[in-house]
């Protein structure tokens, strides 16, 4: 079962992934990005990067004073060492190597990458009793695959000096309604008699788990990671006849 909507990011994430400077530069990459910069300040510079205008809108519409910049990964318009941190949240998985070369490229010595994947945790009791109801319709269901064993190519990466790691909690309500809803969506083509023995026992599931009047709380797992390039192995961004290599 996919996240349906972005649960806050815990300020003590973005405290840990940001960088030490209040006059940092930072590249923001991707609209996956755009949860992420709802806390996240900056004395310094804010670039809003993606590949689609239709993604710096999304990421303009939480940060505002950020420059946009429509660019696709692997090809950065930045000068080399232009920024304390590049952030990146729920798509690392999508980068190429290319891409993380000029990630590695455009970062200054001593600074970073910092990966976030917010994820749900299936280790609740209550959780775990849904995963059992809804498997027995879909062997996948809630199987969780995120992309978060992608950051494994960071700790084999040349590029990256120290990779370091910490995982927060997240407990988010979810009502009655909303979890026979996320159930409904997850199984849209259910033949009508199967969906309502199903939707009964996530409704019983919920009746029996919940204390009410207050409502169940979805667990999730904020990890994190800080990669700090090798400045020594910090690749040059390629030289292009077609464009600027942008200076900020």
């Amino acid at each position: 079962m996919p996240v349906t909507s972005h649960p806050a990011f815990p300020r003590t994430a973005i405290e840990w992934l940001a960088p030490a400077r209040a006059d940092a530069r930072v590249l923001v990459l991707g609209r996956a990005t755009a949860p992420v910069l709802g806390g996240f300040t900056t004395d310094g510079l804010l670039v809003a990067c993606d590949a689609s205008r239709a993604g710096v809108r999304a990421l303009l519409a939480r940060a505002p004073q950020a420059l946009p910049t429509v660019a696709s990964p692997e090809h950065l318009p930045f000068a080399g060492g232009s920024f304390d941190a590049v952030f990146v949240h729920q798509s690392l998985h999508r980068l190429s190597a290319d891409a993380l070369a000029q990630v590695a490229a455009v970062m200054a010595p001593g600074g970073h990458l910092a990966v976030s994947y917010t994820v749900r945790d299936d280790s609740v009791p209550w959780v775990r009793r849904l995963t059992a109801l809804l498997r027995d319709v879909d062997p996948g269901a809630m199987a969780g695959a995120y992309g978060t064993e992608s950051v494994d190519r960071l700790i084999e990466s040349e590029l990256f000096a120290t990779v370091e790691e910490r995982h927060h909690r997240l407990w988010v309500p979810i009502s009655r309604v909303d979890l026979l809803d996320m159930v409904a969506r997850r199984f849209p083509d259910l033949d009508a008699d199967r969906l309502g023995r199903l939707m009964g026992e996530v409704g019983a599931l919920y009746e029996s788990s919940a204390r009410v009047p207050e409502p169940l709380l979805l667990p999730y797992q904020v990890s994190c990671w800080r990669a700090e390039v090798d400045p020594g192995r910090r690749p040059l961004p390629p030289q292009g006849t077609d464009g600027l290599a942008i200076r900020v």
